[in-house]
C-alpha cells in the first residue's frame, strides 16, 4: 500500500507551481514556566499538557523597529484560487474520464455558530471544484457511540472519500476516540495516529497531511522561499498546525525549534529564525521586537477581537503584530486573506487524492 504512493515531497521540488495530486480547550491556570506550583511542590506535566500563554508575553508595548521598509504580503487568496483552479481541472478530468467524482461528508455535532459558518465555507469550496459533499448533523447531546455509528457507516460508503469531524466537538465526547475511528484512508483532516506517525517517521509517507500545515509549507514554495539549511521558529504545537508543519520543515531540511509556553528566552529564539510559523491563538503575541530582518512570516492565528467599528463588533487578528511585523519581515501573511484560504484548498486536495486512490485513477 504505502510502496503505490507517489512522493509529495519529491514533486514538490520539482515544481512548486504546477499542480500534483499527492500535494494535493480551555487551557488550565499555569502558575509559572518553572513546572512547579506556588507551594512548592512539582508540576507533574502529563503528554497532553495544552499550552497557556502567559498574557504578559503580549501584554508590554514593542520598540517601534527603526527602519523604513515593508514585507511583501503573501496573498493567500490567490495562491488558494490557484489551487483550487487546479483541483477543479483534475476532478473535471476524473469526471470524463470514469465518470465518477470525489465525496467529502463532514459530521457537525452541536449548534455553535462557527463551527456551522465553517461548514458552509468548506461546502461552498466543494461545489465550486466539483466535490460532492454533505454534512451529518448530530444534536449536542448525543452519545459518543451514535458519532462513532455515523463515522463507520461513512467509512463504509465507497462514494465518500474523505470524512471529517468539525471540531470543537461537545465536552462530553472524547475527541480523541472519535477521530481515531474516520479510516486513515479517508481522514482528509490528516489527524488519525497513522497519518500523523508516518509523517514523522523518515522514509514514510501519509495519506494525507493536517490541511493547515500543508497551507504554511504551499505558501512557502509556492513564494520561492528556501527551507533547506535555513533556521524555522514554530511558535506552538497543535496537531492543526505546530506539530505537522515542524515535521514538514524538517522534511525540508530546516533546522526547527519548536517553542511553548514553557520555552524560556522565545524571543531569543524568534529573532534567530529565517522562518517563523505562530500557532499560539493570543493576538498580537510575537512583536516585530521578536522577529529577524528578513524573516518570513506564516500567521495561522485566528483570533477573534472586539471591536465596536466592524458590523458584527468583532475583527480576526492573528498571532503576530502585522503592523510592526510588516516593518522587518521580508514576507508575511495577513489576517485574514493568508493561511486560511490555502488550508481550504489542500482540504479539496486532499479529498481529490482519496479519490484518485480509491478509484486508481492516473
Amino acid at each position: 500500500m504505502w510502496a503505490a504512493k507517489v512522493s509529495w515531497w519529491a514533486i514538490r521540488k520539482r515544481a512548486c507551481s504546477s499542480f500534483s495530486s499527492s500535494w494535493f480547550s480551555s487551557s488550565p491556570s499555569i502558575p509559572s514556566h518553572s513546572g512547579r506550583l506556588a507551594s512548592g511542590s512539582v508540576r507533574y506535566l502529563g503528554l497532553d499538557l495544552p499550552d497557556a500563554w502567559p498574557c504578559a508575553l503580549h501584554s508590554q508595548p514593542s520598540p517601534k523597529p527603526h527602519i523604513d521598509r515593508r514585507a511583501s504580503i503573501i496573498d493567500g487568496k490567490s495562491i488558494g484560487a490557484m489551487v483550487k483552479s487546479q483541483v477543479a481541472a483534475e476532478i473535471l478530468r476524473m469526471k470524463d474520464s470514469i465518470g465518477k467524482q470525489p465525496g467529502l461528508a463532514v459530521v457537525l455535532v452541536g449548534k455553535r455558530n462557527d463551527s456551522h459558518s465553517f461548514v458552509r465555507i468548506k461546502m461552498k469550496a466543494c461545489h465550486e471544484v466539483g466535490i460532492a459533499s454533505s454534512a451529518v448533523e448530530l444534536p449536542a447531546d448525543c452519545t459518543e457511540d451514535e458519532v462513532i455509528h455515523v463515522i463507520s457507516n461513512l467509512n463504509n460508503d465507497p462514494s465518500i472519500h474523505g470524512v471529517i469531524v468539525q471540531l470543537p466537538l461537545p465536552k462530553h465526547l472524547d475527541g480523541e476516540r472519535v477521530l481515531n475511528d474516520v479510516k486513515p484512508e479517508k481522514d482528509v483532516d490528516g489527524f488519525h495516529p497513522l497519518n500523523m506517525g508516518s509523517l514523522a517517521m523518515k522514509g514514510r509517507e501519509p495519506f494525507f497531511i493536517p490541511c493547515a500545515a500543508k497551507g504554511c509549507i504551499e505558501l512557502l514554495l509556492r513564494c520561492g522561499v528556501e527551507m533547506l539549511g535555513k533556521n524555522a521558529v514554530v511558535i506552538g504545537r497543535s496537531k492543526i498546525v505546530g506539530l505537522p508543519a515542524s515535521l514538514l520543515l524538517q522534511r525540508h531540511h530546516a533546522t526547527v525549534s519548536v517553542i511553548h509556553s514553557f520555552t524560556k528566552n522565545l524571543q531569543d529564539l524568534t529573532r534567530e529564525a529565517d522562518i517563523v510559523i505562530t500557532d499560539v491563538g493570543v493576538p498580537n503575541m510575537v512583536r516585530g521586537s521578536w522577529l529577524k530582518q528578513g524573516a518570513v512570516i506564516i500567521d495561522a492565528g485566528t483570533n477573534a477581537v472586539k471591536d465596536p467599528s466592524r458590523k458584527h463588533g468583532i475583527r480576526l487578528n492573528g498571532d503576530v503584530c502585522f503592523e510592526e511585523a510588516v516593518q522587518v519581515a521580508s514576507a508575511i501573511t495577513p489576517v485574514p486573506g493568508g493561511l486560511g484560504p490555502v488550508t481550504i484548498s489542500m482540504l479539496l486536495s486532499n479529498t481529490f487524492d482519496s479519490a484518485k486512490r480509491a478509484y486508481g485513477f492516473v
